[in-house]
């Protein structure tokens, strides 16, 4: 009996399918493999060893196989040019040069020379690859990033302060040196973030919920730890997608707000650096605390909700009795912790903060008439 197309086509439309269906298992079963072998272990949440091992290649004992004066790299983060030049004019002038870096990340196209800046100091220290920053975005931590690639250049540079274009230094440079030389860990202001809704559950993929930590963005690291950050492939785009600012009121939008007002508060600058040495295992290497002071005060205005703001120094409140009183400092406790952490460096108690922020210009001014 003669047999027809259509009973030819079926059997080969079925075989065909079933083809589609195995190969489809097979994408998504290797796929599922890939995800957990790159990104962290089922057992403890931690990043493999073959994850890690897809970062740029150094020595594995680099602090060792240097052989040279080491120096801190200065890496300022500024908005357009330095108001408080003339104050880091007077820092450098006291410090030998082989001992320190300096690197700006601005606008892009500012140019750092006798036109826009005050001190020799900061003559061509501009990143010539900088980007457009906006605060609570995750152009902020590419910004860091940029300024900490462009400082591990240098092989001298041994340790990475990252400073904003509002800070002042409380000490003289060689006070400074000795501290930040002195130690072997990193400062970084790290903590359980309990109290606010920033984690997003949809990072639970890459970032487990227990590593998620929340801090100040003045860091002051090590060149290993430099490098995690600096390198990093795995946390950032995790961060670009899910951490982001919650947009302000808007009248205009009504109830719309409310919408709007559910979605998850995220300031990328105060969880990154954090949450990743966090996620590699490092914070046994940190002293958990920043070296850079800033007050807060809360306020509110019509159209926010009430949000936490850095006090602003002026003249008057840069007088001799209040930066004693900074300078004074020796622990810093945390409430979501439970944990005071008196300042060390190197097993030494230290007073904690070497920086202060936010100083104006004529702030600043009385500061430098003061000797600090």
């Amino acid at each position: 009996m003669k047999r027809t197309s259509s009973s030819l086509f079926t059997p080969n439309l079925w075989l065909i399918w079933k083809t589609i269906i195995l190969l489809t298992l097979i994408f998504l079963l290797v796929t599922l493999f890939r995800i957990q072998f790159y990104f962290y272990d089922d057992d403890d949440s931690q990043f493999s060893s073959s994850r890690r091992s897809r970062l740029p290649v150094y020595d594995e004992d680099d602090d060792k196989v240097f052989d040279g004066n080491p120096r801190i790299a200065f890496m300022f983060l500024a908005r357009g040019d330095l108001p408080l030049d003339f104050l880091w004019q007077s820092f450098f002038e006291n410090a030998d040069a082989a001992n320190y870096s300096i690197y700006v990340h601005s606008e892009p196209g500012f140019v750092f020379d006798e036109t826009t800046t005050r001190s020799s100091f900061f003559y061509n220290k501009q990143l010539t690859n900088s980007i457009k920053v906006g605060w609570g975005e995750s152009t902020m931590i590419q910004a860091e990033r940029l300024l900490l690639r462009a400082a591990l250049e240098n092989p001298a540079n041994r340790r990475f302060v990252l400073l904003s274009d509002s800070c002042v230094p409380l000490y003289n440079f060689s006070y400074i040196y000795n501290y930040v030389m002195g130690s072997s860990k990193s400062f970084v202001d790290s903590f359980l973030d309990r109290k606010e809704g920033r984690y997003n559950p949809r990072m639970s993929s890459v970032i487990p919920k227990r590593k998620w930590r929340k801090g100040s963005q003045w860091i002051a690291l090590v060149r290993s730890h430099a490098k995690v950050v600096a390198y990093d492939d795995v946390v950032l785009p995790v961060f670009k997608r899910l951490c982001k600012r919650r947009p302000p009121l808007d009248a205009s939008k009504g109830t719309q707000n409310l919408r709007l007002q559910k979605q998850h508060n995220c300031i990328p600058d105060e969880h990154y650096v954090q949450t990743l040495l966090a996620m590699h295992d490092l914070e046994g290497e940190l002293e958990r605390r920043t070296v850079t002071y800033t007050s807060w005060i809360q306020s509110a205005t019509n159209m926010e909700t009430k949000s936490w703001h850095p006090v602003t120094y002026n003249y008057a409140s840069s007088n001799p009795e209040q930066i004693k009183r900074i300078k004074d400092i020796d622990n810093v406790y945390y409430e979501t912790e439970h944990r005071r952490e008196w300042c060390h460096s190197n097993a030494i108690l230290v007073p904690c903060f070497l920086f202060a922020r936010k100083f104006s210009r004529d702030g600043a001014m009385r500061l430098m008439s003061q000797g600090v």
